[in-house]
């Protein structure tokens, strides 16, 4: 791959995220896009209704940018650390 088109290649990347950025109703590629999975995995979410979307014309497939990155920050895992000091702070408040 000459320089050109791999210069080429990174402004169309570019460009793609850049318009994903300002995109309130995404479609498949575009979750693919935003979360890194595949659009296998997507759709097995969809049938499985495990993840947020829209079907208004009973086929094409939407998705709420908004719900999808809630839906990808829910299931928080806290860290340890975090919990031993709520566990601390929460037995000084109890004295």
């Amino acid at each position: 791959m000459d320089i050109n088109t791999q210069i080429l290649a990174a402004l169309d990347e570019v460009k793609r995220n850049t318009l994903l950025a300002a995109k309130k109703v995404l479609n498949v590629d575009d979750v693919v896009t935003l979360t890194g999975m595949t659009k296998a995995y997507i759709y097995t979410l969809t049938s499985r209704r495990e993840i947020p979307f829209y079907k208004p014309n009973g086929r094409l497939i939407f998705f709420n940018r908004d719900e999808i990155e809630a839906w990808m920050m829910r299931g928080k895992v806290t860290p340890d650390s975090e919990t031993e000091e709520a566990a601390a702070l929460a037995g000084y408040m109890a004295q």
